[in-house]
């Protein structure tokens, strides 16, 4: 595997994560305009995995189907303090602005050492990168 591909990749590994707990958290949460917004949130990841994975396919690669340990392990870290905590959509929220935090920081990582073709790509999708984490930011704020 390239290191363009094994890039990508972790990438959609990350992002998928990202995708699976806004899907879970909506299942979860019983207000409609916070499952609302999850759902939109988990849409957005789906469009920002299907860029990054038609490059991955381009350089004639599987791209990545799963998730990785951490983003399992934070998803059930949510759950634990959710069903501990008074405010379960308040637990729900934190944690995944605390996974946008994550999901930016391994695009802002990856920008810094990718080829330009790859780095290309990634400006295109680190707007929607970009406002998905602001959505999150100022939800939890408020």
């Amino acid at each position: 595997m390239s290191q363009k591909t094994e890039q990508l990749n972790e990438l959609i590994a990350i992002i998928r994560d990202g995708q699976r707990f806004y899907e879970h958290a909506h299942d979860e949460i019983k207000d409609e305009r916070l499952q609302s917004l999850f759902r939109d949130m988990a849409q957005a990841k789906h469009q920002v995995i299907q860029a990054l994975a038609v490059k991955v396919a381009a350089n004639h690669e599987a791209p990545a189907s799963s998730g990785t340990l951490i983003g399992k392990l934070r998803q059930a870290y949510a759950d634990a303090r959710a069903t501990l905590s008074s405010d379960e959509e308040a637990t729900y929220i934190a944690q995944l602005e605390d996974a946008e935090d994550r999901i930016l920081e391994a695009f802002e990582d990856a920008m810094e050492s990718a080829q330009p073709d790859v780095r290309a790509l990634l400006a295109v999708e680190m707007p929607k990168v970009r406002a998905c984490h602001q959505r999150m930011r100022e939800l939890k704020k408020a």
